[in-house]
């Protein structure tokens, strides 16, 4: 992680996880003694957000920054203006938690001046059991999708197949598969293959990217 630029963006579609793995990528960066900011650019999904677990990352030291200006109960979308200070700060690890499809993307383009190429990552994250992700073509077709709107390029891939609280080894090996093929196609690197703890120590060690063993942050105990 110390080899990645400070800004890392992270995109992939609905029901991929990448809210899920930005949360733990930002856990770890603050438990590594980082100075973290994660920023939920999410303004399309109303569920499963990043700034739902403020207090518990806030206690972690990690510096939140919602998408939405809160107005009674109304949740607005709208973009903060603090989001340019982590993005500016060149002490800040920075982690952009993007909306899940090309729309949701778009909202990179404000901060295009700042995302300069060689100074960002933007990884893309894979569920290979997501019925608009299972295909190589229909993964590099939604890829390219983000890259246009984003006007930002991809230059990691985070296989995280899975089926939630029931993942196995082999969903995460049927993900790697896939991400093994887009790897090749694009020439970029599978940079992690995100994958709950229990599931992890499973796993051959000698598979492309850095096994990195999640927690389900975002699903309640009672969840499925």
């Amino acid at each position: 992680m110390s080899k990645e630029n400070r800004i890392r963006i992270i995109i992939g579609h609905y029901g991929s996880g990448k809210t899920e793995f930005s949360i733990n990528y930002a856990v770890k960066l603050a438990k590594e003694g980082k100075k973290v900011a994660l920023i939920d650019l999410d303004v399309v999904n109303l569920y499963f957000r990043s700034r739902e677990k403020e207090e518990m990352l806030t206690d972690l030291g990690i510096k939140v920054i919602s998408s939405s200006i809160k107005a009674s109960a109304v949740d607005i979308p709208a973009i903060s203006a603090e989001a340019y200070g982590p993005l500016e700060d060149s002490t800040f690890d920075t982690i952009l938690d993007v909306g899940g499809d090309p729309a949701g993307a778009r909202v990179l383009g404000r901060y295009h001046d700042l995302l300069k190429d060689g100074e960002y990552e933007m990884y893309y994250v894979l569920n290979a059991n997501r019925p608009e992700t299972s295909t190589l073509e229909k993964a590099l077709g939604y890829l390219n999708g983000i890259e246009g709107i984003a006007r930002a390029k991809v230059t990691g891939i985070i296989n995280n197949t899975h089926m939630l609280k029931s993942t196995t080894v082999e969903d995460v090996m049927k993900g790697q598969k896939l991400a093994v093929e887009l790897s090749q196609k694009l020439d970029i690197p599978i940079k992690y293959i995100s994958v709950l703890e229990d599931v992890a120590k499973e796993l051959p060690r000698d598979l492309e990217g850095e096994i990195f063993p999640i927690k389900l942050y975002m699903r309640e105990d009672w969840m499925l």
